[in-house]
Order: C-alpha cells, then structure tokens, then sequence
C-alpha cells in the first residue's frame, strides 16, 4: 500500500492544481464577449487602399468619418404632407429613450437619449424616392455605440435598433407605410444578435451532444463525466487565458473567433481523452495496480498526443501570417485552445482515473486478466479484410477519394454580401433588398474617392461615365437643407472627398466587383487617387483573404511535414499522410460544393472558407493518421510492418472512430448559429473528419502500408525488419 501513496497524492494535487486554476479562469471565460472587435474595416492591414482612404477621410469631418450608416425604409405612397410629418417625426427622434427587454423583466427604459449616439451636428431628413413609393431615412448613428454597453452587458445597438423599429413601426403604420431599418448599424445589430447566444447555447448543445456520445461508446453511467469534466476544465483555462490577452490588446478576439474556440477545445480535449481512456483500459487487463496501467498507457498515447496537439497548434499560429487581422486573432486564441485541451487531458484525466480507480468503468469494469478485447469485434474483421485485398482497396478509394475531388474546382468561394452571410433572413437583409427597388443600392453608404481641388471636375466625369455609378456628390462642409443655399465643398490640403453612390447594394459581391475598376479608370488619370468606403474595404479584404490562401496552405503543409517525419522518423510515411490528408481535403472541398449549391441553396462561400477548411481539417485530419501510425510503427517492431499496421488498426479502429464522431458532431454544433460562414465551415469540417476517420484512415492508409510493407519507414532501419 505504502507503494501506491505517492502516486495517489500526487494525482490529488494535480487535481486540487487544476480545480484551483478553474476557478480563476472560470468567471473570466463567461467575460469574453465583452472584449470582442467586430469592426471589418479593423481587419485590414494598413497598407490596403481603402484603409489609406479611411484615414484621410477622417481629417475631413470626425463626425461623418465617425457614423454607422442606419437607414430606414417606408414603403408607400408618398405625398407633400407625409414627407412634411416624417420629417417632423424625426425632429423628436433624438429625444426618445433608448429601451431594451430585461430577462423575465419586460422592456425597460435605459434612460438614455437617441442623441446621446448620434453624431452631433447631424441633420435627421428624409428623402422621397424617385418613384414616389418610398421614403428613405438616414440616421447618423455614432460609431462608438459599436463597442457600447447596457447595464446588463447587452449592446447598446442592438437596444437602439429595436427602439427604432418599434418607433417607426408605430409611425408607419398610423401613416400608412411599412417600415424597414436597414444599413450598416442595423445589419451590425443583427449579426450581434446572431452571436448572442454564443455564450450559451453553443456551449451547452456541445456538451450535451458530446455527453450523449460519451454515454455511447463507453456504455457507463458515470465514465463519461470525467473526459468531460476535464474539457470543460481545459475551455474555462483557455477562455481565462485568451479574456486577459485580449483585454490587454495582445491579441484580438471576435465573435467567430469565440465560438470557433468552444468547439475546437470541447472537441480536441474529447478526442485526446478518448485515446488515453481506451489505451488505459487496455492496459488495465495486463496490470494489477492501475497506476502501473496508467504509467504504460501514459507512454503509449503521450508521444502521439504531443504531436497531434503541436500539429494543431503550430497550424493555428500559421494564421499569424496573415493580412487579415481577423485570421491573425483566430491563429494565438485557437493555439491557447488546443494546448490548453492537450495539457488537461495529459494531466488532469489521468489523475482523475487514477483517483476513482477500476470501478469507474463500471458495468464494464476492465480486470487483469491479460485479455486483449481489441483484438476480436468489427475492427478486426476490418482489418482482416485490408489485409487480404490491399492493393484492390487503396486503388478503389483513391479513385473514388479523386473523383470527388474535382468537384472542388467548382467551389464558389467568390465571397459573400453582409445580407448573404445569414441563414436566416432578418429585416436589415430585407429592407437592403426592398431598398434597391426604390434607390440606388449604394444610397447611405458612398464609395468614399479622395482626389485633388484641382482634378474634382475630370474625376466626377470619369466616375459617372462608369458602369454601375449612379451619381457622384462631393462632401461639403454641412448637410444641404432644401431651400437653403448649398453649403461650400469641404477641402482639406488641397484634397476632396467625392462621394460615389453605386447602384448596387455597397457590401454585395457585384459592388465588390466594381472597386478594381474604379481604381483602375482613376489611378489612369492620378496615381495618387484613394477609393475607400463599404465596397473597397470588402473588396480589399476579399483580396487579403486569397492572399493568405497562397501563402498559409503551403508553409502549413510545410511545417505537419517535418513534424510527421520527427515523429515517425521516416519521410516515406510523412509524405504517404500527407499526400492522404490533402487528398481528403481536396475530395471534401468538392461534396461541400456540392451540398452548398444543390441542399443547402447558399449563395457561395467567403474567400476565407478555403483557407479555414485547410487548417482545420489539415491539422486535425492528420491527427487519426498520427494516432493510427505511431501505433502501427510500435508493433511494427515487435511484430512487422505488414502484420503490425494490420493490429495498429484493430485495436485504435474503435476509439479513432469514436474520436472523429465526436469531432464532427462538434464543429457541426456550429450550424446553429445563424451565419453562412460557421454553417459552411461546421459542415466541411464535420464531414472531412468522418471521411479521414472511416475511409482514409481506415481503409486507404492501411491499405497502403500493407501493400508497401517495411518500405514505408524509409530512411529509418525499421524499414528492414519485417
């Protein structure tokens, strides 16, 4: 007994260590949406043509450079006197109280002002359409109430939209017209209202979809909750550590960012806990003393882990090479994630089960009987049948794996409208559509061009004679009032702002389209000419993002390379994984497209899906063939190459397969939320995992290494035992 003292309190340390860590960590996790930036035009490096617009557009006028473009749309028939009452209407505006809905309270009154968020010095007006059927308002929304708060933690905008909704709702109906709030802030409000439940529901329908695998494959009342407890323990940690660098400006967190962190923690911890659990119970048949099962169970999945969790992480922090600020953010707080699920499932676990002992698997309590249970079951009939067809099944799955793969050369990943990133249709994306049957689909929301005095005349000339410019405005000291003398044109060093409102909706991808050739017919006549505004921010951000694809793929492949080749110490099988995981990506890429169009009728995919897609089904691909091959290689030693990737597989077939179910079911917990992107991506990711778990790593790799034999270990002197 005195033998298994230390060991047992050293195990109850480790847990009081982590117990003590998650209670620091814990209440700063439920804090991170509070230091969240959602600001696009923050994405950009400094160096993009639009942000060079941007700030000097801002030396023209704080307050106009300083707004989220709202506007509201009322739809109906439009007389002298209607337009004489909204515009009264919008002269009390400023003085209406912000509300918002309490939980279980009802709606409460902030106490805070309209005026208090629009821009001072502003003119509420609104403006017929040409066709008599619509009134268009503009309001100056200040930017600030971006990043503003309610006493209860919800944002102020999405209170003070809802209040104008509400407001002109009332009104329109009185008036007799229908009332849409659209526009930047409206569109920014809905997408904060989509990661409202970030916090919440995302988390608890992962838990309870990974719980409800657990009970599953362990068949036990009680196991199940310590790979959880653990994970849980490893989110709270990495949330901790990713709330203080983010408050502290040393990294940068978004709401995509936030969630992506919850399923990739939840679901690598799970992963990780799968394979150290089925490598302890094996070894719980060969030992007595469960210390000494963990010990050796300890040595058999540590290596594999390690690696698997440098993959990820190394991968992750690839990210940091990109232009977008965004995927640089995502690149640290992923990183965080994964080492801080890699460190708690190769710590924290272990001491739990050490603690709780044998009894903790019950009903199907594992005893020392040096009884090999993986040995005999559905795996190894499997492996029984790669063994006698090999060369008949890589060739057939390979075939079938390319196949798929070139549908990937379809992929629509041209970008997406702000409208087209929601699943769901709220009423910004609604009122952006109804407003280009009554205005220009750019009203409110210029392309911003900064030229000289002395070129304003050639340069409106040139804009107008565009494709898809509908008219052309400079930017003048004030707002002009109707029946008042129109105010001077602003210059500022010898420069002006045009303002260049395109007939198509500002943040859609034909707009997009359109900023290279107003770049290119200005920069002809002055190299010199900036064009900023919604359009050539997305467009250049669209740009970052192809960018970042050309580069990251390459040097990510790169570095899982020399890490497959250290740990399994032969380039012959690096190369061999490698060639596998990117031709399941290729294959995935091509179903997704295929799914995208013809199931889920989405518009095409962001410029960045490509690149999210790769690392994350990249890194974690490759984690099943490192838990897969590092085994092989260990009896590969004892046994053979041919008869040990044969057993490798048998007896990893059950938990790998378990794990890649667990990891799909995550990332396709990301469907709940209401945005394209994360449906996209939680899809992909969810479907390239259970290709690489049951056809690649199932049945191509072993296949492949059955028929290479010894060879596959190349330069290593293990190729020549056989």
């Amino acid at each position: 007994m005195k033998a298994f003292r230390r060991p047992f309190w050293s195990a109850i340390l480790v847990i009081f260590i982590w117990f003590g860590a998650s209670g620091v960590f814990g209440p700063l996790f439920s804090k991170l949406s509070t230091v969240q930036e959602n600001n696009n035009s923050a994405f950009l490096p400094d160096n993009a043509e639009s942000t060079k617009a941007s700030q000097v557009v801002a030396r023209f006028s704080v307050n106009d450079n300083a707004k989220l473009p709202t506007l509201v749309l009322l739809e109906g028939r439009v007389d002298p006197a209607k337009l004489a009452a909204i515009n009264a209407h919008l002269a009390t505006l400023p003085s209406i109280h912000i509300k918002y809905l309490a939980k279980y309270r009802g709606t409460f009154d902030t106490g805070i002002e309209f005026s208090k968020y629009i821009a001072p010095g502003s003119s509420l007006q609104a403006f017929p359409s040409p066709d008599g059927q619509a009134i268009l308002l503009e309001l100056p929304v200040s930017v600030e109430i971006a990043t503003a708060t309610l006493p209860d933690g919800r944002p102020v905008i999405t209170a003070m939209i809802k209040t104008i909704r509400d407001d002109m709702s009332k009104w329109g109906a009185e008036n007799g017209f229908v009332s849409h709030v659209t526009g930047i802030g409206a569109l920014l409000s809905d997408l904060f209202g989509a990661f409202s439940g970030i916090d919440s529901s995302l988390l608890f329908t992962t838990l309870g979809v990974v719980s409800f695998i657990l009970i599953l494959v362990y068949r036990s009342p009680v196991l199940w909750i310590l790979p959880l407890l653990s994970a849980l323990v490893a989110l709270s940690a990495a949330g901790g550590v990713v709330y203080l660098l983010a408050k502290s400006k040393n990294i940068s967190l978004n709401g995509q960012s936030q969630g992506i962190l919850t399923i990739l923690v939840l679901g690598a911890a799970t992963d990780y806990a799968l394979l150290l659990i089925a490598r302890y119970r094996e070894e719980l048949h060969h030992y007595e003393s469960r210390f000494e099962a963990m010990r050796a169970a300890y040595r058999g999945i540590f290596e594999p882990i390690l690696a698997s969790g440098t993959t990820v992480a190394i991968s992750l922090l690839v990210l940091l090479l990109s232009e977008l600020s965004s995927n640089r953010g995502l690149g640290p707080v992923g990183a965080i994630g994964i080492v801080s699920a890699m460190l708690t499932i190769l710590t924290l676990l272990p001491a739990l089960l050490v603690v709780f002992g044998r009894w903790i698997f019950w009903p199907r309590i594992p005893r020392f009987d040096d009884v090999d249970a993986n040995l005999s079951g559905v795996w190894a009939k499997i492996g029984n049948e790669v063994s006698k067809r090999p060369r008949r099944l890589w060739i057939t799955t390979g075939v079938g794996l390319l196949i798929l793969a070139g549908f990937a050369t379809t992929l629509q990943a041209n970008g997406l409208s702000t409208s087209q990133s929601f699943t769901t249709r709220p009423e910004s994306v609604v009122g952006q559509e109804l407003l280009l049957k009554h205005f220009p689909g750019g009203q409110g929301q210029p392309t911003e061009v900064v030229v000289k005095e002395s070129l304003m005349g050639d340069i409106t000339k040139a804009l107008l004679s565009l494709n898809g410019v509908a008219s052309v405005e400079p930017m003048r000291v004030s707002n002009s009032i109707p029946g008042n003398p129109v105010p001077q044109i602003l210059v500022v060093d010898g420069l002006v702002v045009l303002n260049a409102t395109l007939s198509q909706a500002p943040d859609s991808v034909k707009a997009r389209e359109s900023v290279p050739r107003i770049r290119a017919a200005l920069h002809k006549i002055d190299p010199t000419i900036l064009v900023g505004g919604t359009s050539a921010v997305s467009y250049d951000i669209d740009q970052a993002s192809r960018h970042d694809n050309r580069l990251i793929i390459p040097v990510v492949l790169f570095l899982i390379g020399i890490i497959l080749t250290l740990l399994l110490r032969s380039f012959a099988a690096a190369g061999l994984l490698l060639a596998t995981v990117v031709l399941s990506y290729a294959a995935t890429l091509g179903v997704s497209q295929l799914v995208f169009q013809n199931i889920f009728h989405f518009p095409g995919s962001d410029t960045s899906f490509p690149l999210f897609a790769f690392v994350f089904l990249v890194a974690l691909g490759i984690d099943y063939n490192i838990f897969l091959m590092t085994r092989v290689r260990e009896e590969s030693g004892k046994i053979g190459t041919r008869a040990g990737v044969i057993k490798g597989l048998t007896v990893t077939g059950g938990v790998i397969t378990s794990a890649g179910i667990v990891l799909a079911a995550t990332f396709g917990v990301l469907g709940i939320l209401p945005l394209v992107f994360l449906a996209e991506l939680g899809f992909a990711v969810g479907f390239g995992v259970l290709l690489d778990t049951i056809v690649v790593r199932s049945i191509l790799v072993p296949a492949l290494v059955r028929d290479i034999g010894g060879k596959i270990w190349w330069p290593s002197k293990l190729q020549h035992r056989e």
